[in-house]
């Protein structure tokens, strides 16, 4: 059975990972007037070229008749609009354009086994094409073609070396991180080939109305993602730039089913296995630590407060990506660092002043945020932003205990937040084990 294809999600800029001016649309049955609805995203100007588009397979729905139908307009000649001038040639059947991506298009032929068949996104990085893998009966994969630019194959190569070691770590995939085939150079651009994936769990929200995940389902995602994240702590290394459009499902088919309480139709996953991708900002803990790392929305305030980050900074990212499952929408909606940790605060209560004495940065005034409530900022804050258990919508002990695990995971000190080995043995997954 052909595995739907990958939104562009093994995109990776070993720049700053930054979404600041990103922003989520809510939806408008749990916004409970305290937040505004979005009807689009805003992406940082480095990934305005990742807003990729995707091809997903329901019940009900023919793959090839949407496959042609929308690869009739994406093929992976992107950048046709640039004059022959600005292109630089090497050879009569491989040329680069301006940027120094690959100019292909479907049908073309990589090392003489990867058809082309689609774009599946772009970004600073490159891009990723889904191929059809003429040595492996017609096996469709996805191929990463990095951008011709010293800086980005440097990455690739980094990207290669943590993929490498995760593939001899668990050759069998059992912790669920993305395996990488093999990679190539094609004249000068590293192309990296993984298998292909569905939907990731961000995509499937937004074709979903930004309606959120079932908790059951939402347990079983979970579970997955502690356990394939504490894989790499435990192989000392750090994701850094963990979010739900990093998590992607395994098959991402469904089921259409009427919703009349709320007359509307609800698509309801038929298998949750997941897997984690992205390796590209994957730090060892002997490596050079980043100052700044981690997509906005699922930063970690010791990243915020430049004071030095660890395994940690992966935890709170997965508190964040458990709370927008559970509400379809993210709670930090901000492209400001201070406006970041005044949301912190509303939702959290105060942080501890160590961490505030210890930071250098200018956000605090007295040891406490220089914030101003009264402010349009500060009106926006509290509009949106409450107690994080207000956002429970029951208090039924599923509910009650995943919120317990999000506080614990959405701990300030990162010294005091849960460790994933205690994290996978909260009682939120004991239905799990049973």
């Amino acid at each position: 059975m052909l595995i739907k294809c990958w939104k562009g999600h093994y995109l990776d800029d070993r720049a700053i990972n930054e979404r600041d001016h990103h922003d989520r649309r809510y939806v408008e049955e749990y916004r409970n007037d305290f937040c505004e609805v979005y009807d689009h995203r805003h992406y940082h100007r480095d990934y305005e070229k990742s807003h990729h588009h995707h091809y997903s397979k329901s019940s009900g729905r023919s793959r090839k008749s949407s496959h042609k139908r929308k690869h009739k307009r994406h093929h992976c000649s992107s950048h046709q609009s640039h004059s022959k001038s600005h292109r630089r040639k090497r050879s009569r059947s491989v040329e680069d354009d301006e940027e120094g991506h690959l100019i292909c298009e479907s049908g073309d032929v990589l090392r003489a086994r990867y058809e082309i068949v689609a774009t599946l996104g772009e970004g600073a990085f490159g891009k990723v094409v889904e191929c059809i893998d003429h040595d492996m009966r017609g096996m469709h994969v996805a191929v990463k073609i990095v951008k011709n630019v010293g800086r980005y194959r440097e990455a690739a190569r980094s990207e290669i070396q943590v993929l490498e070691h995760l593939n001899t770590m668990d050759p069998s995939s059992t912790f669920r991180c993305v395996q990488m085939l093999e990679w190539f150079d094609h004249h000068g651009h590293v192309c990296i080939v993984f298998e292909l994936l569905g939907l990731s769990t961000y995509d499937f929200i937004k074709e979903n109305s930004f309606l959120p995940f079932h908790i059951n389902d939402i347990r079983n995602m979970a579970y997955q993602i502690c356990q394939s994240i504490n894989f790499l702590h435990h192989n000392k290394l750090t994701h850094t730039d963990l979010k739900p459009e990093n998590i992607l499902f395994v098959e991402s088919d469904y089921i259409v089913k009427y919703n009349a309480k709320m007359k509307r139709d609800e698509r309801t996953l038929k298998n949750t296995d997941i897997k984690v991708v992205d390796f590209g900002s994957a730090t060892f803990d002997d490596e050079h630590h980043s100052t700044l790392v981690s997509t906005r929305h699922y930063r970690a305030p010791e990243v915020i407060l430049a004071l030095g980050w660890s395994q940690p900074c992966d935890v709170w990212s997965i508190g964040c990506i458990l709370i927008e499952y559970y509400l379809g929408f993210t709670v930090f909606q901000t492209h400001d660092s201070k406006e970041h940790l005044a949301m912190m605060e509303r939702i959290l209560g105060p942080l501890p002043a160590h961490m505030i004495k210890k930071s250098r940065k200018h956000y605090f005034h007295h040891d406490q945020l220089d914030w101003d409530e009264h402010s349009s900022a500060g009106r926006y804050v509290r509009r949106r932003c409450k107690p994080l258990k207000e956002f429970m919508h029951c208090q039924d002990t599923d509910h009650q205990s995943l919120f317990d695990l999000v506080r614990r995971m959405l701990e300030y000190d990162p010294a005091k937040r849960i460790t994933l080995d205690e994290a996978l043995q909260h009682p939120f997954f004991e239905p799990l084990k049973k």
